[in-house]
């Protein structure tokens, strides 16, 4: 730790003597040890320590940031692939759906009440449903491919039908999210930490005027001498920084400067989040408003619609047309409606990613959701 003594210096040497005036064993060489120890009085390791963590702080919420943005990518992941299953039994149902209607309409030809270009038009969107389903398969190879990579697993590796829940996230409150962004962040946090670690900075170079001293301890042994140590030194030392006031005011003003630029770095990123939470609010506004659109007025009526037309169509008050329309606008009204979903899903997650926190924990908030929609 940076707060700890700095490390002890140890020196051995020794003294050759060699004189035509003293030739005997006490003119030859003395040995000495030296031991050296600076005394932090000013503080300056506890700055250094201040610094060392801020550095540390703002390489994890690199590592956060990254860690982060893959949970992320893993979860959109997720929520398309769902999507696609879904679609996959819609279009089971679609064709079933028309497979009934192709059979009315043979029926219909075969006793001469309807012409033979309605079977042919009806059993053409049978093959466009088919058709399609064969792309629906494709994406759901290649979004399976992608999240296998994203969880680190086999892409040849056998992976379930995802399940969803069907509560949508819950309800968003602004000043929780502000708090929660400005708090969890990795960015705002990552600037916080320079903050912090600049202002050591300064603290250290204001100290770099007051020097620390240094006690010393010698030991020498003389050869001629009978006692292990023959004679022992002590001494107190310290550096003369006045001298170079220079220098040390420079280092000073650029420890400031960089103060400065930290703490509007700092309020840039704070500014940044908080845009970037509104335009994330806004855009998951907007999907919850389709959402609620389809769910809980176009898609009862379109559905209603269809079964008005078939049962019309049984008793020959509605044409083949009237009824393959309806059924065309029923799905891509259900395709539409689940894409929202699957967006409000992802858009909540790159919400999650952005602030740098689960929304779903209890513990992040004393404020409590209820779910969104059904």
């Amino acid at each position: 730790m940076e707060r700890d003594l700095p490390g002890m210096r140890f020196a051995v040497g020794g003294k050759h003597l060699k004189t035509t005036a003293c030739r005997g064993r006490n003119g030859f060489a003395d040995q000495m040890v030296t031991v050296e120890q600076m005394i932090p009085l000013t503080g300056k390791n506890r700055s250094k320590e201040r610094i060392a963590a801020a550095e540390a702080v703002a390489g994890f919420e690199d590592f956060r940031r990254q860690q982060l943005d893959v949970i992320s990518k893993t979860k959109a992941s997720y929520f398309r692939l769902a999507n696609i299953y879904l679609l996959l039994d819609l279009n089971d149902q679609e064709e079933a759906a028309l497979s009934q209607t192709l059979d009315a309409s043979k029926a219909k030809f075969e006793v001469g009440t309807q012409s033979q270009a309605d079977y042919l038009t009806a059993d053409v969107e049978r093959q466009k449903i088919i058709e399609a389903r064969r792309d629906l398969e494709q994406k759901l190879s290649d979004e399976q491919t992608k999240l296998k990579v994203l969880m680190n697993r086999d892409p040849f590796s056998p992976l379930g039908r995802l399940v969803l829940s069907v509560a949508l996230p819950p309800d968003l409150s602004t000043e929780r999210l502000r708090r929660l962004t400005l708090a969890n962040r990795p960015e705002v946090r990552q600037a916080q930490s320079m903050v912090i670690g600049a202002s050591a900075k300064v603290e250290l170079a204001k100290r770099e005027w007051i020097p620390d001293p240094s006690v010393s301890l010698q030991a020498q042994h003389y050869n001629a001498g009978r006692q292990a140590i023959s004679e022992l030194n002590a001494g107190v030392s310290i550096g003369l920084p006045w001298f170079n006031r220079k220098k040390y005011r420079a280092g000073e003003g650029e420890a400031q400067s960089d103060l400065l630029g930290a703490q509007q770095s700092l309020e840039g990123a704070q500014t940044e989040a908080i845009g970037m939470l509104r335009d994330q609010l806004q855009k998951i506004e907007t999907m919850h408003h389709h959402i609620e659109l389809y769910r809980d007025q176009l898609l009862p009526r379109a559905r209603q619609t269809v079964s008005s037309y078939q049962a019309d169509y049984e008793t020959d008050r509605a044409t083949l047309i009237q009824v393959l329309t309806s059924e065309n606008n029923l799905r891509e009204l259900e395709t539409m409606y689940n894409q929202d979903v699957t967006d409000y899903r992802v858009a909540f997650a790159e919400l999650e990613s952005m602030i740098g926190t689960d929304l779903n924990r209890r513990d992040q908030s004393s404020h409590s959701s209820k779910p969104g929609g059904k």
